[in-house]
């Protein structure tokens, strides 16, 4: 006789992988809007992030180019920089100048007698002052701290002391001790005096340190040039404000009646280097744009940002500010195509280095205001990115959109996340419980079939 028999969970099935499989496939319409939603959020973002880098670099290159003096560099050439090196700001007017070098400025320098003893050579005692220029301090030597080396230590970190500094040099003879001076210039020039109460020793030393030895002592001196025949003295050897906007690094003293050429003239290179850095910025700028807001037909593809109107107001903006004239301009030079700077077909800038360089020629000053003028395109571009770029413009409007679409789709995993637990945990009962039941269904039916098979046998014995 057939048996009676049931398959199911009962019978062994795995109720934690089937209850796995149903609440993935429960979840997984949901997970796959999530997700979609994620990659779109952040294909967004990072496209915003690679527009704003671009816009940044054109910023940047904008306000490098916005002051009055942008495209007012100027160069210097010197005949024979070993005598005098120099340096101009944007005030220096061209011109040619004749360049003597008298002679350079010093810092003071004292040295003593030499001491057979050494550092530790006995100093003498009482108050020693020191001047330097109009500025003095003083100290005072006592018996057992009165060595040449504690007078140099003493001296060095003296109340008051901000003008000379005190060293030991030693050779065959013994030990010196050498004051220098901290500042060039005639006015730093240094004095020593002993007080009433100097023992000999201490006498001695100041007639020594004061007594100019033309071999080794240097006198605190002016440096005295010659400019274009003008006499120029400083307390430095850096002179400044004798040419406008010119300073001059003094080396070495030209032989008498020598002169060396200083000229000054107008940078064109460096300014064309700024007007390059710009164009460059804004290409770099548009072709960020147009790989955002492309379409490839072939393969069906569309760039991150196509059709977006943050991209076209910005494109549109950009190329109407870089092609109109600017606004007060008279002349031949009112817009960047007229300095050689021109729009082409694919929406780049191109520059045209002859065109440029005879507009600068022609007229620096009309060069100089399509550029940085109150209303010059790279003011105008300037404000214009900042404004967008701001804290409150529309690029950080949409920062905060995206930031909104993201704290909300980490809401809904978590909430997707609770509610698949309790379909979870529900599935689990159920299963359970069929299993329990299906388990109970299989004893009955194991019994069942027992009984049947001892019916069938006493009906047969019988």
């Amino acid at each position: 006789m057939a048996t009676i028999s049931s398959t199911g969970l009962g019978s062994g099935l795995d109720i934690n992988a089937l209850v796995s499989q149903l609440v993935a496939a429960e979840r997984a319409p949901k997970d796959q809007r999530l997700a979609r939603d994620e990659t779109r959020l952040t294909t967004e973002l990072s496209a915003l992030a690679a527009l704003k880098g671009a816009m940044a670099g054109l910023q940047s290159a904008a306000n490098g180019v916005r002051g009055p003096d942008s495209f007012a560099a100027r160069k210097v050439t010197v005949g024979d920089d070993k005598y005098f090196s120099a340096s101009v700001d944007t005030d220096a007017v061209p011109g040619s100048y004749e360049v003597q070098v008298q002679q350079l400025a010093t810092a003071a320098r004292l040295g003593s007698a030499a001491y057979a003893g050494g550092p530790d050579a006995v100093a003498g005692t009482g108050t020693l002052t020191i001047t330097v220029g109009a500025a003095s301090f003083s100290l005072t030597l006592e018996e057992g701290s009165n060595s040449l080396a504690d007078l140099r230590d003493a001296i060095n970190a003296a109340d008051g002391n901000t003008g000379v500094r005190a060293t030991l040099i030693r050779d065959a003879a013994g030990a010196y001790l050498v004051l220098s001076g901290t500042s060039t210039g005639a006015a730093n020039a240094i004095t020593v005096s002993a007080g009433d109460d100097a023992d000999t020793g201490l006498q001695q030393l100041v007639t020594d340190l004061n007594d100019f030895d033309a071999t080794r002592d240097v006198v605190a001196q002016d440096a005295i040039a010659y400019v274009s025949g003008y006499e120029i003295r400083s307390a430095s050897n850096a002179i400044t404000g004798a040419i406008d906007g010119v300073t001059l690094d003094l080396k070495k003293a030209t032989a008498p009646g020598e002169t060396i050429t200083l000229t000054v003239a107008r940078d064109d290179a460096a300014i064309q280097k700024k007007a390059e850095a710009f164009v460059s910025a804004y290409n770099a700028l548009a072709q960020q744009m147009a790989s955002l807001g492309s379409y490839d037909a072939a393969t069906q593809t569309a760039g991150p940002m196509l059709g977006d109107s943050l991209l076209r107001g910005l494109d549109t903006q950009l190329r109407r500010m870089l092609t109109e004239p600017v606004p007060g301009t008279t002349g031949d030079y009112r817009t960047l195509a007229s300095l050689g700077i021109s729009m082409t077909v694919k929406g780049t800038l191109q520059l045209d280095a002859a065109r440029f360089q005879k507009a600068l020629a022609a007229d620096p000053d009309a060069v100089n205001r399509v550029f940085s003028s109150e209303s010059g395109v790279a003011v105008r571009v300037g404000k214009y990115l900042d404004d967008r770029l701001s804290s409150s413009g529309e690029f950080a409007a949409r920062d905060e959109r995206i930031s909104t679409q993201r704290r909300r789709l980490t809401q809904e995993k978590e909430a997707l996340d609770a509610r698949m637990l309790v379909v979870q945990q529900r599935y689990l009962r159920q299963f359970t419980a069929m299993d329990s039941m299906l388990a109970q269904l299989q004893s009955t039916s194991d019994y069942l079939t027992q009984q049947l098979a001892s019916l069938s046998k006493n009906s047969s014995g019988g």
